[in-house]
């Protein structure tokens, strides 16, 4: 069969319905014919399925419409993986915008209201908006043609911990922490809060992140309040602080309790559940704060990811607009 290029799309004509739609889900029926995306042509064109488009095989087609190739690559691996696909096109799927593919559930295709994943094809030089990301696999192709997908949430992160105190206790600032010489037992051993000078000593050592938010809760008497500490953090911090601290808060009243994840190269590891430090057990999650117009590259999205997983956890970033916090997770995916 020949195609012939159109307005973008590529037309095929008498009987292409049931030999590609019908039976292998390609493209959208005109009549007994069919519209492809070029992906979508070049893809038969490389299986030998179609013949040619305006006179081209596969690699004149290629070659002169290089800008589809990356996507091609994707589109070409996702069917080898037993997936039916759909282009993003307007009125082929619901959002085309923010994607490349649709990818429906291995056993259907563009005729039934399903989907596994919505898919955007990046190459590893792309700069990606970390707020735009959320219900979307990233579809990462590096300079040798490999294909790292990456999976991408946007549900806000929770937990089940929780601590109320009675009373408060006295604090002292000193440098960029806050020591308590006669802390509660409580406020270590079930909030989480700081840690013991000595295994012998039960004098508390908070962070100002820690202690700012204590003072703001009524749980922390200091020299100033919690203005003295949020000032001090903006000296060591710049607006870095403001930012950690506006994360850190809305962990905490979302019931996890975050504690520093420098060793990790993040902000905050996070712990879902605790009832006593005695019983503690593995952080799951790793958080970087950030602004919430930062751009990463994929290289930088692949490298936290690698590292999370590695340590067990998973990858969240907190993107921070003045009070507000939008939870973007990534983690690798095997479709």
């Amino acid at each position: 069969m020949q195609g012939h290029l159109t307005d973008g799309t590529v037309e095929v004509g008498a009987n292409a319905r049931e030999r590609y739609y019908d039976s292998r889900g390609y493209g959208r029926p005109r009549g007994d014919g069919v519209v492809l995306s070029r992906v979508e042509a070049a893809h038969l064109l490389y299986r030998g399925d179609l013949d040619a488009v305006d006179g081209q095989d596969f690699a004149a087609f290629l070659a002169a419409n290089e800008e589809v190739v990356v996507d091609f690559l994707v589109y070409r691996d996702l069917r080898d993986r037993g997936f039916y696909l759909s282009p993003a096109r307007e009125g082929w799927v619901d959002e085309p915008s923010d994607i490349d593919f649709v990818v429906h559930p291995r056993g259907d295709g563009p005729w039934d209201d399903t989907i596994e994943h919505r898919v955007s094809v990046v190459g590893e030089r792309a700069s990606i908006p970390l707020r735009s990301l959320g219900d979307v696999v990233l579809a990462v192709v590096d300079e040798e043609s490999e294909i790292t997908y990456l999976d991408t949430g946007d549900e806000p992160v929770s937990g089940s911990s929780s601590m109320a105190f009675d009373g408060a206790t006295q604090g002292h600032l000193l440098e960029d922490r806050v020591l308590c010489w006669d802390p509660p037992s409580d406020l270590y051993e079930q909030g989480f809060y700081g840690q013991r000078m000595d295994r012998d000593d039960d004098t508390l050592q908070l962070s100002l992140l820690e202690a700012a938010y204590l003072a703001e809760t009524g749980y922390l008497h200091v020299e100033g309040g919690a203005e003295a500490l949020v000032d001090r953090g903006r000296t060591v911090e710049g607006e870095r602080f403001d930012r950690r601290l506006t994360v850190y808060r809305e962990l905490r009243e979302r019931g996890l309790v975050p504690k520093t994840g420098f060793k990790f190269g993040a902000d905050f590891r996070t712990y879902a559940d605790v009832e006593s430090v005695e019983e503690l057990g593995h952080s799951e999650l790793l958080i970087r704060v950030l602004p919430a117009d930062e751009v990463l590259s994929p290289r930088d999205l692949a490298l936290d990811v690698r590292l999370a997983h590695g340590v067990r956890k998973e990858m969240v970033y907190a993107l921070v607009d003045g009070e507000g916090v939008q939870w973007v997770s990534v983690s690798r995916l095997t479709p």
